[in-house]
């Protein structure tokens, strides 16, 4: 059988299950006769979920001045769109486990995806665009196929690994020098399995070529955006790979964005991330 993203997210699933708390939520939230209290319900019936939920929006990154000890409250601080993606994003983080550490140490991989998704809310504020939550899973998630690919076919992906490393290329040339596809195309792909929303689907499919989005062209130029910025600091950790990534020249046009804004953004980065990336992956 012929490799394909489809065949490694096969792979994956027996291992990995899909959001389900997630799924729930989305359902409810489209729902006009559910409530908050539906909302608090079926995260409270996960004790581990809900302590990793109330430990991230009492982060620095939320900055409230008060402690929230409840999710009925988080909802009510936050809203119930914010606290879903942050659903998913604890559900995701906590799905993937077993991955070799000499493939990546997930410590790393998550460090960098969260300061990732820091930087695209904070992107997509500075550029006022709606819904800057929706950037935040974005930017979490648009490597969520590499740890498909280090679960499913690990030798593969120690040799892209291995030739990225040494042979001077990003990472996802060499998957498709040796896959015929790269993490982009898995994490896609998974996302449709899971049924996550549309927009994530596309950003995830095009983060590396933001100008073949058709339909999100705002969200994967931030998170394409988001990827570059934190890789070139070189202080969050990777995603497998330590070479910046190739800068879609369409980008800053696009976004309106000054690059003499970027220091800024990363402190705020370096500010907000603290305690978020053990309060995600707490037990």
């Amino acid at each position: 059988m012929s490799l394909t993203p489809d065949t490694l997210i096969n792979k994956s699933l027996e291992l990995v299950s899909p959001p389900t708390t997630y799924s729930q939520l989305s359902s409810l939230i489209h729902d006009d006769n559910s409530s908050a209290e539906d909302i608090s319900a079926i995260i409270n019936t996960d004790p581990a979920l809900t302590t990793r939920l109330l430990k991230v929006v009492n982060s620095p990154y939320y900055g409230f001045p008060s402690q929230i000890s409840t999710i009925s409250r988080a909802i009510t601080i936050i809203g119930t769109s914010e606290l879903t993606q942050l659903v998913l994003a604890t559900s995701v983080i906590n799905a993937f486990k077993g991955i070799p550490e000499s493939l990546i140490k997930m410590e790393d991989f998550w460090q960098h995806s969260i300061a990732c998704a820091v930087t695209a809310s904070l992107i997509a504020k500075q550029c006022k665009l709606p819904a800057a939550e929706h950037f935040f899973i974005a930017g979490l998630l648009q490597n969520i196929g590499s740890l498909v690919i280090y679960q499913a076919v690990p030798e593969l992906a120690r040799e892209a690994i291995t030739s990225a490393q040494f042979g001077q290329e990003v990472l996802y040339k060499a998957e498709q020098r040796l896959l015929g596809f790269d993490h982009s195309d898995v994490g896609a792909a998974l996302a449709q399995n899971w049924r996550l929303p549309q927009p994530l689907i596309e950003v995830i499919k095009h983060h590396h070529a933001p100008s073949k989005a058709t339909q999100f062209l705002a969200e994967a130029t931030v998170v394409h955006l988001s990827d570059v910025m934190v890789t070139s600091a070189g202080t969050f950790g990777h995603s497998g790979d330590k070479h910046v990534p190739p800068l879609d020249p369409a980008a800053w046009t696009h976004l309106g964005l000054d690059e003499q804004q970027i220091p800024t953004i990363m402190r705020q980065v370096t500010d907000k991330i603290a305690g978020l990336s053990s309060a995600f992956t707490s037990t």
